[in-house]
């Protein structure tokens, strides 16, 4: 299994080679509230397809962890935007990525201050 130093340096080796241009501290921060779930394959990746999927990132990071207001269509709309910017043919949409990006798409940084 990685350690987490492992994973840290795939992700912020990803962010760079998709252009992503998230900080490395948001990074961090990010994947530590994660915990586990970076350690495992269906955890640690965000399939855009699949609905059931994206309703748990609309009500336990976006309405839970990052406290945005529930609003279906600006979530549909980020999480959308987040998908594209991350590569419609990446199979890898690292979670802890895909949260930093739309973390920052909602201004919520603070929230990992």
């Amino acid at each position: 299994m990685a350690t987490k130093a492992e994973k840290l340096a795939l992700y912020k080796k990803v962010n760079k080679e998709l252009n992503l241009g998230l900080s490395d501290e948001l990074i961090e921060k990010v994947t530590t509230a994660l915990g586990p779930v970076i350690y495992k394959t269906d955890t640690e990746l965000v399939s855009c397809s699949d609905k059931s999927e994206l309703d748990t990132v609309k009500k336990s990071f976006l309405a839970g962890k990052i406290q945005v207001p529930y609003n279906d269509t600006k979530y549909d709309d980020a999480i959308k935007k987040v998908c594209k910017k991350m590569g419609s043919s990446n199979k890898n949409k690292y979670r802890a990525l895909f949260y930093a990006l739309l973390t920052v798409e909602f201004g919520k940084e603070s929230i990992y201050s």
